[in-house]
């Protein structure tokens, strides 16, 4: 069936029937953590939130002011996710996302209508669109497309949205031979009803379960960002549409403002100066690299040199790093037992690197990473690895004091 959202796509409110709600779940994915949603799902008897399909995201908005957090179609019927109860039979008013709802119909009607000039003018075949947060991409059947291209193709397309040219729906039966005339990728294998063809009139036709806008005066205009190279010999093509346009055109902005104010020059010179400031910064770590070794060396040295030096060489630094450490090992280890060496923050996380005797060494080297709420691994004498709580740093010291003083009591 068509819905009420493919028939009416600019209704922004509608009254419709509860049909079923039952108990449901639903897995979200919040700040990189899974969670489990108790819910309800809906069936209406008509809806005007669109589910996902076509490479179109479902919609969002609310039953009776109630959150509808996911909507998915099941066959002939959408499912609407909410975490309140709605009683059967009930009438309930169905309310839209208007802006998110508005800006998946520019970049669905946009992509027809680059899919279609990219055809025509180019032979270039779509074989999937993706609709991003962001922004979105084609990807096209070919291995390149050239920025002459890419240039002619903004313009051709820019070129017929300001011919206001209409977008019509039209919906026939699935045996009618209209279908065998438009471009498809065919149907689902659980597709019911009619069939939905979105024709932008005179350029292309297609069939689509999607919502799109009227008039191709309503993309206001599309930018193509770029190609990226594809999978198996495609390429992406990356683009925006109407409001999307606008905001990454005021986001584009602050952030020319912003490199204005820190690099003191104009924007036709930001990329100079960033160039600038990128070879500075690597000189300055290679120099800061050359130090730290030559400190490695000078640390190795007066330890070696301590007519007072022990068994046991415990040494912190914030900023050094795992080559630092490596060269502090290889001077000192013949003249120790153990060395604990370690680099970062002196509370939260850093690297550790225990090193000394082989037979020490494995015995101590895991209790020294679970000490440190970190992990490592080693072999030959040495056991290093990453830590995230170098406060409990004493506490190490005193479990190889602890084993560095049986040693010495068994010589004597």
């Amino acid at each position: 069936m068509a819905f009420q959202c493919q028939k009416q796509c600019y209704m922004k409110e509608f009254e419709t029937l509860v049909v079923s709600c039952t108990p449901a779940e639903l897995k979200i994915t919040v700040n990189g953590k899974k969670e489990t949603l108790k819910g309800f799902n809906v069936i209406l008897e008509d809806t005007l939130l669109f589910p996902e399909g076509g490479g179109q995201p479902d919609d969002r908005g609310f039953i009776n002011d109630i959150p509808v957090l996911r909507v998915t179609r099941h066959g002939p019927e959408a499912i609407h996710f909410v975490q309140s109860l709605l009683e059967p039979l009930s009438q309930v008013q169905v309310k839209i996302d208007w802006e998110r709802r508005f800006d998946h119909m520019q970049q669905h009607s946009g992509q027809h209508l680059i899919t279609a000039i990219a055809d025509l003018m180019f032979g270039f075949k779509t074989t999937s669109w993706e609709l991003g947060r962001q922004r979105s991409f084609i990807e096209l059947d070919t291995p390149s497309v050239t920025g002459e291209q890419v240039e002619a193709l903004e313009v051709a397309v820019n070129e017929k949205i300001r011919e206001h040219i209409p977008v019509n729906v039209r919906v026939v039966s699935v045996d009618d031979p209209e279908v065998e005339k438009v471009r498809s990728r065919g149907l689902p294998d659980d597709h019911a009803g009619p069939v939905r063809i979105i024709d932008i009139v005179g350029i292309d036709a297609n069939m689509c379960c999607g919502t799109h806008v009227s008039n191709l005066s309503h993309l206001q205009v599309i930018k193509i960002l770029g190609t990226d190279k594809g999978k198996k010999n495609k390429t992406n093509l990356i683009f925006l549409a109407g409001n999307r346009v606008l905001k990454y055109a005021e986001k584009s902005y602050t952030v020319e403002k912003s490199l204005t104010s820190i690099l003191k020059n104009g924007p036709e010179e930001h990329i100079e100066a960033v160039d600038k400031l990128q070879k500075s910064v690597k000189l300055l770590q290679k120099n800061n690299l050359n130090l730290l070794r030559d400190l490695a060396l000078l640390t190795a040295k007066s330890f070696r040199n301590d007519p007072n030096k022990g068994k046991l060489l415990v040494l912190h630094r914030k900023d050094g790093d795992n080559e630092f450490m490596n060269i502090i090992a290889n001077e000192v280890s013949a003249e120790v037992v153990l060395a604990f060496l370690t680099v970062g923050d002196e509370k939260g996380a850093g690297l550790f690197l225990l090193t000394g005797q082989v037979d020490a060494v494995e015995a101590l080297g895991s209790k020294v990473a679970q000490i440190l709420d970190g992990k490592g691994a080693g072999k030959r004498g040495r056991y290093q690895g990453k830590a995230n709580k170098m406060s409990k740093r004493p506490e190490v010291e005193a479990l190889l004091w602890q084993h560095v003083s049986k040693l010495d009591t068994k010589e004597e």
